[in-house]
Order: C-alpha cells, then sequence, then structure tokens
C-alpha cells in the first residue's frame, strides 16, 4: 500500500474535517488518496461502501459486478437512482461516484467474480470489501484475499440484521473465513433477499461500517474487527460483539 500521496489545495479544503482530526491529519488523508479498495458488489453493501470511501477521499475504487439496477433494487441499493434502470451497475456507480468526488478514480469490473479471474483483479488492490450475497462467493473471495495478503472487510445482511468482520489471516494466528464458517449451510436453508426480504437500511448500517473498517486500516487509527464479529439487530437496536480464533 502507498504511504502517500500529494494533495491538492481543492482536496485540503474538501477533506478538511477529517484533516483536523489528529488521528488522521494530513497524513493519515494523503494515505486514503493513495489507497486502492476493491469492492465485490454494487448492491445494498457495496452502495454506501462505495460512497461513503469516495466521499472520504479513497483515491481508488474498483467496483466488481455484472447486474443491471432494477426497479426493486432501488429500496436499499442507494448509489443508483430511477433514471438509471437497466444500467451496468458499475456504470451506474461510476456516475453517482464522480458527482460525489470527482478526485476518485473508478475501476469498473463489469464481470462475474470467479476462480478464473479473482486474483487477476484483487492483486492491483490494497483491501477488499465483500459485499457479495451467497456464500460460493464469500468462500471464494476469502481464500483468494488470503493467498494475495490483502486484509477483506466482510459483512452479511439478514432481513433485519447483519454481521461484519475483518480477516488477514496472512498475519501471525489470525483467524479465517472458514474459522467462523467451517462449510457453506445446505442450499436454501439461508434465503436470498428477494425470497425472504430486507429492511433496505440495514444494508445501509453495516456497509457504512464496513467503510469505518476500511478507513480504520488505511490510516492505521483504532482497532479493526479482526478476530472478531460484529452482530447487529435492528428491530432491538442492538450491537454484539464475539471473539473467535483460528482453529487450524
Amino acid at each position: 500500500m502507498a504511504k502517500n500521496a500529494k494533495l491538492t489545495g481543492q482536496e485540503i479544503e474538501r477533506y478538511a474535517r477529517h484533516i483536523i482530526l489528529p488521528e488522521i491529519g494530513g497524513a493519515g488523508q494523503q494515505k486514503l488518496k493513495a489507497a486502492r479498495v476493491c469492492i465485490i458488489g454494487a448492491g445494498g453493501l457495496g452502495s454506501p461502501v462505495a460512497m461513503y470511501l469516495a466521499a472520504a477521499g479513497v483515491g481508488t475504487l474498483g467496483i466488481i459486478d455484472d447486474d443491471v439496477v432494477s426497479l426493486s433494487n432501488l429500496q436499499r441499493q442507494i448509489i443508483h437512482a430511477t433514471d438509471q434502470i437497466s444500467e451496468k451497475k458499475t456504470y451506474s456507480a461510476t456516475k453517482t461516484i464522480a458527482n460525489i468526488n470527482p478526485h476518485v478514480k473508478v475501476i469498473a469490473h463489469n464481470e462475474r467474480l470467479n476462480a478464473d479471474n479473482a486474483q487477476r483483479i484483487f492483486k492491483d488492490y490494497d483491501i477488499i470489501v465483500d459485499g457479495s450475497d451467497n456464500f460460493e462467493t464469500r468462500y471464494l473471495v476469502a481464500d483468494q484475499a488470503e493467498a494475495l495478503g490483502l486484509p477483506l472487510v466482510a459483512a452479511a445482511l439478514g432481513r433485519f440484521d447483519g454481521s461484519l468482520t475483518v480477516l488477514a489471516p496472512f498475519e501471525g494466528n489470525n483467524p479465517r473465513y472458514r474459522d467462523i464458517f467451517p462449510k457453506a449451510p445446505p442450499d436454501g436453508v439461508v434465503p436470498t433477499c428477494a425470497e425472504a426480504g430486507i429492511l433496505g437500511v440495514v444494508a445501509g448500517v453495516m456497509g457504512t461500517l464496513q467503510a469505518a473498517e476500511v478507513i480504520k486500516l488505511v490510516t492505521g487509527i483504532g482497532t479493526p474487527l479482526i478476530g472478531q464479529l460484529l452482530l447487529y439487530d435492528a428491530l432491538e437496536c442492538r450491537f454484539e460483539k464475539m471473539r473467535f480464533k483460528r482453529k487450524t
């Protein structure tokens, strides 16, 4: 990860509220500008992640998605708009990010992530953010991020709940994704959003928390959720944290 990138006068003004934070300052903002973050999915999680990281000044955002915007997405996928229905999600997201912050470079990977392209895409980034909605992709992302030595910020959504963790198993004895979920549940056990529904704002809460973890990793502030799983229950407005360890 590049250590810093020079800020222009306009950027100094744009990020002034970051720069006056002693924990971030000019040096931290330069790290954000130099950072390259890859987001899997421009959906419920990927939308707030991309928007907040763009606003925060992350210099390069990669977005992987092969889907198009549909009307039913708009209840939670806030990076897209009504007049962008039927557009490719990567293109819609790129337009929105450009309006938020023209200093951010967006790399649109308009393809479905798979075992053949994951390493090719991931190798050009510093941090991976998983906003996917199925276990097959989550295991793939976790394995490939570990193989490349890249930290992974992973979240998942339920109907009224969400979970979040940060994985860096290539450092010390940090746990892996499979230490939380040894194997995927049988098909049909965990329903999709289309089958079970989802409260749209839950995606916003969890995606925003993912963005916060990315900023912490880039700038070195705070304590990332490594070895911890954060659980959110929207109906009870309750957060819980549980620790987990490496098993093998």
